[in-house]
């Protein structure tokens, strides 16, 4: 639109500053009681957007229109004249929502010489809005880096139409079109008088069309269709490229709206896209199928799993990142992986175990009314090495179970599902690996776990995993409706398997012989059970602990433990002399071991 008088405004560009391109107009005399027309404003609804003013709508119509954010400014709230520069340290700005943020060096701001008068490319200030009686404006159209505005919004919890632009890229020669549309529309809505266009320009920061190099033959090859070369030339000059054709490689100029296209590929899928996905023939490639190594050594996760679903429990899959919050409360002490562009505040932090997102879907299924939960997930947790800070992985496979032990029925009581019913679960996990007399639960200390009700699980002198209560405090934190129950393997050392080897079936009959023993209460059954197996040698088949005893006829402070024998040799039948010396062996190493005494004695 033409320039009605010859009034502009002052504009400066920082050299840096992330800002190569900024064009604005002056437009005086505007009706302020104007409203844009009716298809604007149901054009603007449609796209999600609140019809408000004739000057904000129009810049919001051009926005959607061409891609190219801009902004009006009331040139009553202006003193002396626009600068695009990085912001100082400890500079605020209102914004029109607003709120008032604090800003560094790293942020682009529009600033006049009072005040900064908003966020570069992404909101305005509370200095910047039009008025209900604005009547002289500044248009406002300009080009930022995409690096200059990328991730700055996301710092102050905004996103905004334009950020998401800039963010993205945007025709770094829009402007001008932009701003006579933006004019033409403005002026048929509000009247006024417009100005002359004014440009400022850093040319040395604008950037540079890329050439890319294309082989029209790669491009047949990877699309699989036999497109003839001036059928490419004809789709990329439709597309507005310009080509410098060779015999084997060309090489494409792509417009400057075009900024996506950076590399080969990019043309390539611009011609299969042009020619047509239903055009291209189906073909059957061949390929070669490698067979994957099988190993005895170690048990798939997805084995594990499989015996989990058998016991009850269904599979969970969580995030991986979680609050920062959950991390102290599961690891507290522990360092934590945060992450430097988070999708939100709520997860920010990588997982140092697989119990927060088990815990929180098992809070989600009580309140809910699910009165029996089982969930497991198998998965990896991150975790921070206190020296060096070094990161690793470990896939781990954990549990989780609350409410009844049984599904409610008439042939059983309902009861709580307690340590030792999660216990059984983990020892029927770890019985398929075929070495299950190599793993001790021993009583352990974790920060999140219930004193008195923690195991750590260990598979020799190799750490493999936890089981126990969540800690009161724990729990009610996470509001959870019943105690839960938890666990935790790391699947290199609990899945490592034994290669299986034959041992011989015994022809002759097996000797049960039982022991009730009385020992400290602080005597853990485990270890009375390492030493029967000690003093029993290569005869003894199993044992099993049948009952515990504590009440009339027990000390204070002791227990009875019944543990059942079960004998047998693979070359005779063992004689009961034999047998007597047996017992009498594990007898005295129970005594001298763990001051154990024969009940009844």
């Amino acid at each position: 639109m033409p320039a009605a008088s010859n009034e502009t405004f002052p504009v400066e560009l920082t050299a840096g500053a992330g800002c190569a391109r900024f064009a604005s107009r002056v437009i005086r005399g505007l009706d302020p009681l104007a409203k844009s027309p009716a298809w604007m404003q149901e054009r603007l609804r449609r796209a999600g957007l609140r019809p408000i003013s004739a000057a904000v709508d129009v810049t919001n119509y051009v926005m959607l229109e061409l891609g190219q954010p801009m902004h009006a400014y009331d040139l009553r709230e202006l003193a002396g004249g626009i600068v695009v520069r990085r912001a100082r340290a400890g500079e605020t700005l209102k914004l029109l929502d607003g709120r008032e943020i604090a800003m560094d060096e790293t942020v682009l701001v529009i600033a006049d010489s009072d005040k900064v008068l908003g966020l570069a490319g992404i909101m305005g200030g509370d200095h910047s809005g039009i008025g209900d009686d604005t009547t002289d404006v500044l248009l406002e159209v300009a080009f930022f880096l995409p690096d200059a505005v990328a991730g700055r919004g996301r710092r102050y919890g905004l996103v905004t139409d334009a950020s998401q632009r800039f963010e993205r890229g945007v025709d770094p020669t829009l402007q001008e079109r932009a701003i006579e549309r933006a004019t033409a529309l403005l002026c048929a809505c509000a009247g006024g008088t417009p100005g002359p266009t004014r440009l400022a320009e850093l040319t040395g920061e604008m950037p540079q069309p890329a050439t890319v190099r294309l082989r029209p033959e790669r491009a047949r090859r990877v699309i699989g269709a036999n497109i003839d070369d001036a059928a490419i030339a004809s789709m990329l000059t439709g597309l507005g490229m310009k080509l410098d054709r060779s015999d084997s490689a060309w090489r494409v100029t792509p417009p400057t709206w075009r900024f996506d296209i950076v590399i080969e590929e990019d043309l390539i899928e611009e011609i299969a896209r042009t020619h047509g996905f239903d055009r291209i023939p189906e073909t059957v490639q061949p390929a070669r199928q490698p067979i994957p190594a099988v190993t005895e050594t170690r048990i798939h996760g997805d084995a594990a799993a499989d015996r989990l679903v058998q016991r009850g429990y269904f599979e969970a899959i969580t995030y991986s990142f979680i609050e920062p919050g959950q991390h102290d409360l599961f690891a507290p002490g522990t360092p934590s992986l945060t992450l430097s562009n988070p999708i939100s505040a709520e997860l920010a932090t990588m997982r140092a175990s697989l119990w927060p997102g088990l815990a929180a879907a098992l809070a989600s299924n009580q309140r809910r009314q699910q009165p029996r939960v089982r969930l497991f997930e198998v998965g990896s947790k991150f975790i921070v090495a206190r020296d060096d800070g070094a990161l690793q992985e470990v896939p781990v496979i954990a549990g989780i179970a609350a409410g009844s032990a049984v599904p409610e029925q008439w042939g059983a009581p309902k009861t709580a599902v307690d340590f030792f019913d999660v216990r059984a679960d983990i020892e029927a996990l770890l019985r398929a690996t075929g070495a299950s007399s190599e793993f001790r639960f021993l009583p352990g200390q974790h920060p999140a776990l219930h004193p008195g009700q923690t195991a750590e699980v260990r598979r020799g002198e190799k750490h493999a995993g936890w089981i126990g209560r969540l800690h009161p405090d724990v729990e009610r934190r996470l509001d959870l409706t019943y105690s839960a129950i938890v666990f935790e393997l790391e699947l290199a050392v609990a899945m490592a398997a034994s290669v299986p080897h034959f041992h011989e079936v015994s022809r002759f009959p097996a000797v049960r012989r039982d022991l009730a023993i009385v020992v400290e209460e602080a005597v853990p059954v485990q270890k009375l059970l390492d030493c029967v197996q000690h003093a029993a040698g290569t005869v003894l088949r199993d044992t099993t602990v049948f009952d515990i005893y504590r009440g009339a006829g027990i000390e204070n402070g002791r227990k009875s433990v019944a543990i059942g024998l079960n004998l047998q040799d693979v070359s005779r039948t063992l004689t009961d002399e034999e047998t007597d010396a047996i017992v009498a062996r594990v007898v005295s190493d129970l005594e001298r071991e763990c001051s154990a005494t024969i009940r009844d004695r």
